[in-house]
């Protein structure tokens, strides 16, 4: 706004019609100046001045009937506001630029980004161990992956392999499992759901936990302690209740998965030794727990050959032309390890 001592000036034609056809029709100033609390919203006639926050309009004449024209009160306000722009690009950097105002963000907007988050002094000391981007050959790749584990309890070891699949098509879907000849370093509680001769029988063959449609009810009331559930066939229809349950947990009995069986102690056993169900994820991912990190990396090399001659083994119908696009290995609270594709499928134990 204008300073009270230097008022600004705008003359603007008579504001009425019949104005224009008088000889004497004179002009009219109005003269801006900044309102105070005694200042009200008014317009005097007598004074010829009309009164509203933020601006004051005095004109030197009034029309015949004592108002105003709109289009005087109009052109006041277009002035003001380019004053009151003027005055706050000179208030932003010294003349610089007019400020924005922008909406918070929300939700995972609202988060730092990855270039300015702050990591922890012992994650920059692992992560300068390895070259990002680089591919290194597997046997260098084990190596570094158990200089990386320096947390306070022992971590898992990950594989994650990208494919060139699809799976929202049914013959591009991967869903297998593997098992890992040196075991995954984890106690596994398995939990049986059959009946008749097969319940001794599961009892026998070392199951934590067997049941029938009593263990049903006891799932469908929030029991969940154990980490596989093997189901004999003739008990699928009654399992089928538990898919909104068991379902997003990965635990639903599946006949890929080795978990719909009549078989029940070859199963249990596989399960026990290190038997891995894997899958693809939507973007076409497969995350694989291959160890441990206080497994030797002989073990760990046994474990994770196993893993890709499985998801080799297992390459869907309609995969079409390169299966393999990249593969890392990672602990659980490390970087991750490129690998050389080439290398990791030719590489041959000694």
């Amino acid at each position: 706004m204008a300073s009270a001592a230097a008022p600004s000036t705008l003359s603007l034609p008579p504001p009425h019609p019949q104005d224009l056809h008088r000889s004497s029709a004179a002009t009219f100033s109005l003269s801006f100046r900044k309102p105070t609390k005694e200042n009200p919203l008014f317009f005097t006639p007598a004074a010829n001045n009309f009164s509203f926050y933020p601006l004051v309009l005095q004109c030197n004449r009034a029309s015949e009937n004592g108002r105003l024209s709109k289009s005087i009160v109009s052109a006041a306000l277009a002035e003001t506001e380019l004053e009151e722009d003027a005055v706050e690009e000179e208030q932003v950097g010294g003349g610089g630029g007019v400020a924005v105002a922008t909406k918070p963000k929300k939700g995972k907007a609202a988060l730092p980004l990855k270039r300015d988050r702050t990591r922890s002094k012992r994650f920059l000391e692992i992560q300068s161990l390895r070259e990002n981007k680089q591919e290194y050959d597997l046997k260098t790749a084990m190596s570094l992956l158990k200089q990386t584990t320096s947390t306070k309890f022992v971590e898992s070891v990950e594989a994650h392999f990208r494919l060139n699949i699809d799976p929202k098509y049914n013959d591009q879907q991967l869903r297998a499992t593997v098992n890992l000849p040196k075991g995954t370093g984890q106690t596994i509680k398995v939990a049986v759901l059959t009946q008749g001769e097969k319940f001794d029988e599961a009892k026998t063959a070392g199951a934590d936990i067997v049941g029938g449609e009593d263990l049903i009810e006891q799932i469908k009331g929030g029991f969940m302690d154990f980490d596989k559930l093997i189901a004999t066939p003739d008990m699928m229809p009654k399992v089928a209740s538990l898919g909104k349950i068991l379902g997003p947990r990965g635990l639903m009995p599946n006949p890929k998965a080795g978990t719909v069986t009549t078989n029940i102690p070859q199963a249990i056993a596989e399960f026990k030794k290190g038997k891995v169900e894997f899958r693809a994820d939507k973007t076409g991912i497969v995350h694989l727990p291959f160890g441990k990190a206080d497994f030797t990396e002989e073990d760990l090399m046994i474990n994770f050959l196993a893993a890709v001659k499985s998801v080799d083994s297992n390459k869907p119908s309609g995969a079409k032309g390169v299966y393999w696009k990249s593969a890392h290995i990672c602990s659980s609270m490390g970087p991750s390890i490129r690998l050389n594709i080439r290398d990791m499928l030719d590489y041959k134990l000694s």
